[in-house]
C-alpha cells in the first residue's frame, strides 16, 4: 500500500534512505526505521542510478468522465440557453445541466459534482439574475441612452444647471434577508417582526454643471405615509433652495411625477426647473435606483429593527454616510451608463 504523504514528501523520504545507505548504514536498519521492506531500499538504489531517478511522480488520479472535447461541446450547448433545450427560461442550474449531460452524453452525475465542473473547468460562477420587465423596449432604451440623455446633459450644462436623478422607495420593518456565514448545517435564525410598517424615502443624485461632481439629497416621510405629488413638489422646492440655481430633474414616468397636475403647475411657476423622463420600465438607467439597492441589500440587509423609529435612525445614518462617498456615487452613475463627460 502506498504510504501517506505528498509526492514531494515521499521523494525526500526515498532520497534520504538512499543517502543513508550510501553513507554506510545497513539497508535492514534503514528499512526498519522507515517501516518498509529491505527490497524497497535496494529498488530505490537501483532507481537512483538511472533517470528519472527518484523524482516525484504524482498520482494522476482517475480519468475525468468528461473529456476536453466533451467540455467544449457542453459549453456550446450551454451558451445556446436553457430555452433551446426545453426549459421555460434561459437560466442554468446544476439540476438542469445534470439532465442535459444525461440526455446528450449518456453520463449520470449528481448535481453537486456538476456544479464543481462548471466552476472549476469552465470558469462559471454563481450569479443572481437581474430582473427585466417584459414591457421594456430595449431599442427605445438604447436610443434614449445614445440620443436623449446626452442632449439632456448638454442642455443642462449649457444653462449651468444641475442634473437631478430622482426616485422614491419604501423601507419595511421586515428585513431584506441576505446570505451570511455559519457552521455547516446550522442555519442562522433572524428574529424580526412580521409587520409591514414602512418608511417612504425620496432621494436624488445630482451632477454639478461645471465639473460634473456628484451629490446626494434625501428626505424621509412620516411612518406608513405613501409618497404623493405634493411630497414630490415639496422635495423639489427644498432642492431648489439648496442648489440656488436652475436644474433639470430626470425621473421615471410615475403618476406622481410629470403626469401629475400638481407637479405640472409647480414646474410652470418655476421655469428654471425642467423635467425629463427616463425610458419606460428601465429603472437601472436611474443612478438613484442604485442608492436604494445599496441601502436595502447592502448597508441595511439583515437589519431586524425593533420598531420604525430604529429603522428610521439606521436609514438616516446610511444615507448621510453615502453623501460623503463621492466614489460610491460615481459608481452608481457609471452603472447607470450616464456619460458624465458628455
Amino acid at each position: 500500500m502506498r504510504p501517506r504523504g505528498t509526492a514531494a514528501e515521499l521523494e525526500r523520504r526515498r532520497r534520504r534512505a538512499v543517502e543513508l545507505v550510501e553513507q554506510g548504514e545497513s539497508p535492514t536498519v534503514v528499512a526498519r526505521i522507515l517501516g518498509v521492506c529491505t527490497t524497497s531500499i535496494h529498488r530505490w538504489r537501483r532507481m537512483a542510478r538511472k533517470p528519472p531517478g527518484l523524482n516525484a511522480r504524482p498520482v494522476p488520479g482517475p480519468t475525468p468522465r468528461l473529456s476536453t472535447y466533451h467540455l467544449r461541446k457542453l459549453e456550446r450547448l450551454l451558451r445556446q440557453g436553457a430555452k433551446k433545450h426545453g426549459w421555460p427560461n434561459d437560466l442554468w442550474t446544476a439540476d438542469r445541466v445534470t439532465r442535459l449531460l444525461r440526455e446528450r452524453f449518456g453520463v449520470a452525475f449528481h448535481p453537486e459534482p456538476v456544479r464543481k465542473i462548471l466552476k472549476r473547468r469552465l470558469g462559471w460562477t454563481s450569479q443572481k439574475p437581474r430582473r427585466k420587465a417584459r414591457e421594456r423596449n430595449d431599442k427605445e432604451t438604447e436610443r434614449w441612452l445614445g440620443d436623449e440623455l446626452p442632449r439632456i446633459l448638454r442642455e443642462a450644462f449649457r444653462r449651468r444647471a444641475h442634473v437631478v436623478f430622482l426616485d422614491e422607495s419604501g423601507f419595511y420593518l421586515t428585513p431584506s434577508v441576505r446570505r451570511t456565514l455559519a457552521p455547516r448545517g446550522q442555519t442562522p435564525v433572524l428574529e424580526c417582526w412580521d409587520r409591514r410598517d414602512r418608511i417612504t424615502a425620496l432621494s436624488c443624485i445630482t451632477l454639478s454643471p461645471v465639473l460634473g461632481r456628484p451629490g446626494s439629497y434625501f428626505e424621509l416621510l412620516p411612518v406608513n405615509q405613501t409618497a404623493h405629488a405634493e411630497d414630490v413638489v415639496a422635495f423639489l422646492g427644498g432642492l431648489r433652495q439648496q442648489s440656488r440655481g436652475p436644474f433639470t430633474v430626470v425621473w421615471d414616468r410615475s403618476n406622481i411625477h410629470g403626469k401629475s397636475k400638481v407637479v405640472k403647475a409647480w414646474l410652470a411657476k418655476h421655469p428654471e426647473v425642467r423635467a425629463e423622463d427616463f425610458p419606460g420600465y428601465a429603472p437601472g438607467r436611474n443612478p438613484d435606483e442604485w442608492v436604494w439597492s445599496w441601502t436595502k441589500y447592502g448597508r441595511l440587509s439583515n437589519l431586524a429593527a425593533w420598531d420604525a423609529e430604529e429603522l428610521w435612525d439606521h436609514l438616516v445614518s446610511a444615507l448621510i454616510d453615502l453623501k460623503d462617498e463621492p466614489c460610491m456615487l460615481n459608481a452608481f452613475i457609471k452603472e447607470a451608463r450616464v456619460p458624465v463627460a458628455a
